[in-house]
């Protein structure tokens, strides 16, 4: 019971590492690791202080345990269905093959380890065997950790995206997306209708913040992204005087930077709040705080078919940002993989 209940300590760690840094600043991506860890410890924890003083309790931890793979099943084939999907509505492109491709790997990646392990593993072992065995370990660390990466990504999007921000803004800044035959399609649309909103309620209690759609010319499409999001907000109800367009911008970050200009000759450089897709608002945040902006980001509502595809985007586009951090992150299970396989051949 006392060993059960030590569990607790790491998870207390955690969450107080969460807290401190939450409160430092809330644009961290460690924030969402801190407070996954705390999470899985402390459910840890609680499972086995559960076990220890309620009977029969380890028989229904060992049932869920056996529905992990039925649930691992139900996962691929959900994301299949998504990438299918994605696919007839979205059309096709590499990044609306993502959910598809998600959906094939978590089939395809167990089959090989068990396939290559059993080969390996049957008879006696010789050097191939053995890496191929090694290389097996590694994959399975390597499934490991992006899984834990992702669904701290993943936990901590919905966690700062449902924040709410005291500090009034001075300028609002709607980040864009592609046009639709030179049109403002849905997903762009919930951007500026949840700019829309906080500007008005703004403007309801005396206060004028300069919205900035923000967005340029993609090689298909006929204008600025930033030009027609201007369009739809000064057709919505608001003040010419109050958008200042900038439509020079290729990615997020040349978003948030060009906007910061375009505020800053306005004589608009108080807080900021950036508005954009709910599953695009920690990586936004992230880029935000790269800056040394003051700004915060909220999110407006996404079609729920859309969702998975575009947080794997997300996802795989942090990992490229912080490649090295990540490289680094891995390195001690590439040296626990390389210890095994030193310790097999030591023992031949």
């Amino acid at each position: 019971m006392i060993a059960a209940a030590a569990g607790l300590v790491p998870a207390l760690v955690f969450l107080l590492l969460y807290v401190l840094c939450r409160r430092h600043d809330r644009r961290m991506l460690r924030n969402g690791v801190f407070l996954t860890a705390a999470v899985l410890f402390g459910a840890a924890a609680v499972v086995s202080i559960l076990t220890a003083v309620v009977p029969g309790f380890g028989i229904v931890v060992g049932l869920v345990v056996l529905l992990v793979p039925l649930a691992v099943v139900a996962l691929g084939v959900a994301l299949i269905v998504n990438g299918v999907q994605m696919l007839r509505r979205e059309g096709r492109s590499l990044g609306n093959l993502l959910s598809l491709v998600a959906g094939v790997l978590v089939f395809v990646l167990p089959t090989v380890a068990v396939v290559v392990f059993a080969i390996a593993t049957d008879g006696e072992q010789d050097v191939p065997d053995t890496l191929a065995v090694s290389a097996v370990v590694l994959l399975v660390f390597l499934c490991v950790y992006v899984a834990l990466a992702f669904v701290a990504f993943a936990v901590y999007s919905v966690v700062y995206g449902r924040m709410r921000f005291r500090e009034a803004p001075d300028a609002i800044v709607v980040l864009g997306s592609g046009l639709v035959r030179g049109e403002v399609p849905p997903l762009l649309r919930s951007r500026l209708d949840r700019a829309l909103a906080l500007y008005r309620s703004e403007v309801a209690a005396g206060r004028r913040p300069v919205l900035v759609p923000s967005g340029g010319q993609g090689a298909d499409e006929p204008r600025a992204e930033g030009t027609a999001m201007a369009e739809y907000l000064l057709a919505n109800g608001a003040e010419a005087a109050d958008v200042l367009p900038e439509t020079a911008s290729r990615s997020t970050r040349e978003n948030l930077r060009f906007s910061r200009a375009v505020q800053t000759e306005a004589g608009r450089d108080g807080h900021v709040v950036v508005v954009t897709n709910n599953y695009h608002v920690l990586r936004a945040a992230v880029l935000a705080r790269q800056l040394d902006l003051p700004a915060q980001v909220i999110g407006s509502p996404t079609a729920p078919y859309y969702v998975p595809s575009a947080f794997l985007r997300e996802f795989i586009a942090v990992i490229v940002e912080h490649r090295w951090l990540n490289l680094v992150a891995f390195l001690p299970f590439v040296a626990f993989t390389g210890f095994l396989l030193w310790e097999s051949f030591q023992q031949r």
